[in-house]
């Protein structure tokens, strides 16, 4: 026990005196080997092996097929065919940001990605229709949020690697809770704007304006259905599907739409480079992992919980908000690898598929997206609006129930969540 508090101890202090999360990560674990007398190889052997998985390729190369999707015109594409379908009224644009981000998010498998694409073409129309600078980022940042459910996910993607749960599952299991989470998104919009009286301009909606936005936009809509139907039709792996989305956002950027020039494509790489760097926290956080396996931590937290209650509604409540509180302050990535691996064997204890606590699990780092001091949406919504940070967070507190109402559906009507993998796959063998 006083090992444990010792490491805790030095991970809480190097954190808050703000250390990079990769070496307050690997710092405590080396005090762990020191302590536990285990050699320190040990972490240079897990840097290794963690990123020798393939199905790693695709956070990469996702997150390039979205940027490369975003600079060469699919997203503004994307935009065009929500607002032609939306029309003219209160809160359309806000609909229509929340919309664009949802298809957006079947595109480039990241939250802050969905905000920037979306963010960038919406928000400034919204200003200019009136809307308050708030509001709009604010709404940009919660529907980006949905990038991160809405498959194809990239955090899904680490949850299955962590636990070695069917990514193909996962996927599938993510469409329904961001549906309900997009439909709650945009009605708090819509109340909103209406309230405000905000909106109301532009052309009302008619059959032959949509359709020539659908006929503009076809190779944007086409691309989901590329990706998504050639992973559930069994035709690539979604490493491989990943691979087909960077080909074709070069093949309709450089030769459709002809908007994606050298320049462009240089600054895609160098934009995924950066992101992709997040991937240095595999190595020190799954090497915490096993160390807090050698320190029995799973067990000491099971058998702490389990003391309170074996309820496994009330237990989900419990971590969903303990997930809530860390991801104010936690990169997504780490939570993700650090605590399936302390929470997942008491779930599946509870009997529950852990489909459903990986899209659980995802859904809380949407809300850790909106919530200070880390907020990786709101920073990026705040330097499309040039507004601070705060007054995107506040804006952003109304969207926020929507992601709570989310994880209530969750955990309440599970067969909802789990109802396309099973019909796909058939039921979960857990």
């Amino acid at each position: 026990m006083n090992d444990i508090v010792l490491v805790l101890l030095l991970f809480v202090a190097l954190t808050v005196v703000g250390v990079p999360l990769f070496a307050a990560v690997g710092l405590a674990t080396a005090l762990a080997l020191f302590l536990l007398d285990i050699p320190q190889t040990l972490l240079a052997q897990t840097a290794f092996t963690s990123l020798q998985p393939f199905p790693l390729l695709t956070i990469p190369l996702f997150v390039l097929a979205g940027r490369l999707m975003e600079v060469g015109g699919m997203a503004t594409r994307l935009i065009d065919v929500a607002r032609s379908l939306v029309g003219a009224y209160r809160g359309s644009l806000g609909l229509v940001t929340v919309f664009g981000c949802m298809l957006f998010a079947a595109l480039s498998g990241s939250g802050p990605a969905t905000t920037a694409a979306i963010g960038s073409v919406t928000i400034p129309a919204m200003r200019q229709e009136g809307y308050s600078p708030r509001f709009a980022a604010a709404v940009a940042a919660s529907g980006g949020a949905l990038g991160s459910v809405i498959p194809p996910s990239n955090l899904l993607i680490i949850y299955g690697l962590v636990s070695e749960t069917s990514i193909p599952r996962l996927f599938l299991a993510g469409f329904v809770p961001g549906i309900v989470v997009a439909v709650l998104l945009m009605a708090i919009a819509y109340g909103i704007a209406r309230y405000r009286q905000w909106g109301g301009t532009g052309v009302a909606f008619n059959t032959r304006a949509f359709a020539t936005a659908v006929w503009a936009g076809k190779w944007s809509l086409g691309a989901p259905v590329v990706i998504l139907g050639g992973i559930y039709g069994g035709a690539f792996t979604p490493t491989e599907a990943a691979g087909v989305a960077v080909f074709y956002a070069l093949f309709v950027g450089l030769f459709v739409y002809r908007e994606l020039d050298f320049a462009k494509i240089v600054e895609s790489l160098r934009f995924t480079a950066l992101i992709s760097g997040l991937l240095i926290l595999l190595a020190p956080t799954l090497a915490f992992g096993q160390v807090s396996a050698f320190l029995d931590v799973p067990s000491l937290i099971e058998t702490t919980i389990t003391r309170l209650t074996t309820d496994p509604v009330l237990i989900m409540l419990m971590i969903g908000v303990f997930y809530i509180l860390i991801g104010t302050f936690m990169e997504s990535l780490a939570q993700i690898i650090l605590f399936t691996a302390v929470f997942l064997p008491l779930v599946l204890g509870l009997g529950i598929d852990p489909v459903l606590f990986g899209v659980f699990t995802v859904m809380t780092c949407e809300i850790g997206f909106l919530t200070p001091p880390l907020g990786a949406n709101l920073n990026v919504a705040a330097r499309i609006t040039g507004i601070s940070i705060e007054a995107v967070s506040v804006g952003a507190l109304p969207f926020i129930a929507a992601y709570l109402i989310g994880l209530l559906f969750l955990i309440f009507w599970p067969e909802a969540t789990l109802f396309l993998p099973d019909l796909v796959y058939g039921p979960s063998r857990f």
